[in-house]
């Protein structure tokens, strides 16, 4: 399957063909499992205190009193603490800090889903289905000369996204931007947003990744740091994805490099045990 590079002025300057990584089937349970697995690094442990509840001295008063036999502060005749059903007592069957949060996911089964991922980015009818605008879009993945890269301005990446056709998109994800309903608004997260294009470059000290990060909706990624968490955003993959000619030509040979170091791992971990027997 062959695809157009574009210069950066919107004009067709040459014919690639796609790596086979884009014939990959899509897998949206894969994709899906993956995601929630890396997203779940990021979760924090909670759990209450093992003491929490517990720092008075407490004493039930027994029977004859004419009153509940509740652990008590003051040699049992004061205010019920210590239970679970009194004021500032302690918590039942609450949540423990031990508890494993994070997900696991195989290598493979990891990599698997990211190649699914790329893959769902050249389909239009799941780039529409996820929300975006494809507008002026002929055709999926778009392509961009590797002078892309180089741009330092931001007003110039805008200028050449609206070229590319993206332009109906990139103000779907302005107006989506919108203010949080409840308490979160009061903590760091204020706005809710729409994820718009994705960008990915060949190297990691690009200038247009400083250039296009103040573009709502925008997320510029090295093609080395390429993740379901990026093609994917909340698990749902088909994302409008721009890629330099660079990038593109590098994905195959980034994903053949692990695969081939998982494969030489495997080996090893087989002659280890080998020799262990």
């Amino acid at each position: 399957m062959k695809t157009s590079v574009f210069d950066i002025y919107g004009n067709i300057i040459e014919e690639i063909d796609l790596p086979n990584i884009f014939d990959y089937p899509v897998r949206p349970d894969l994709i899906l499992r993956a995601y929630l697995a890396i997203y779940s690094q990021k979760f924090q442990p909670k759990g209450k205190s093992p003491s929490g509840g517990k720092k008075y001295v407490v004493e039930s008063p027994g029977t004859g009193y004419d009153m509940s036999r509740v652990s008590r502060t003051g040699g049992g005749f004061g205010t019920a603490r210590f239970i679970a059903s009194s004021v500032g007592g302690r918590r039942v069957r609450a949540p423990k800090a031990e508890k494993v949060i994070v997900e696991k996911i195989n290598k493979k089964e990891k990599i698997n889903a990211l190649k699914s991922a790329i893959a769902a980015t050249v389909d239009p009818v799941l780039v529409q289905m996820r929300g975006h605008k494809l507008g002026e879009i002929k055709a999926l993945p778009i392509v961009v000369s590797d002078d892309f890269e180089e741009l330092t301005k931001t007003r110039d990446v805008m200028d050449t996204l609206i070229k590319l056709g993206v332009e109906e998109d990139l103000e779907r994800a302005k107006k989506g931007k919108r203010i949080r309903a409840g308490k979160g608004k009061r903590r760091g997260r204020k706005y809710k947003r729409k994820k718009g294009p994705l960008i990915i470059v060949s190297r990691p000290d690009a200038p247009v990744i400083k250039a296009a990060r103040n573009i709502e909706g925008v997320d510029v990624v090295p093609v080395e740091k390429l993740s379901v968490v990026h093609l994917a955003p909340g698990g749902f993959p088909a994302r409008l994805t721009i890629w330099t000619k660079s990038a593109l030509t590098s994905i195959h040979e980034k994903i053949n490099e692990t695969w081939q170091r998982l494969i030489n791992k495997h080996k090893k971990n087989i002659a280890k045990e080998a020799l262990q027997r």
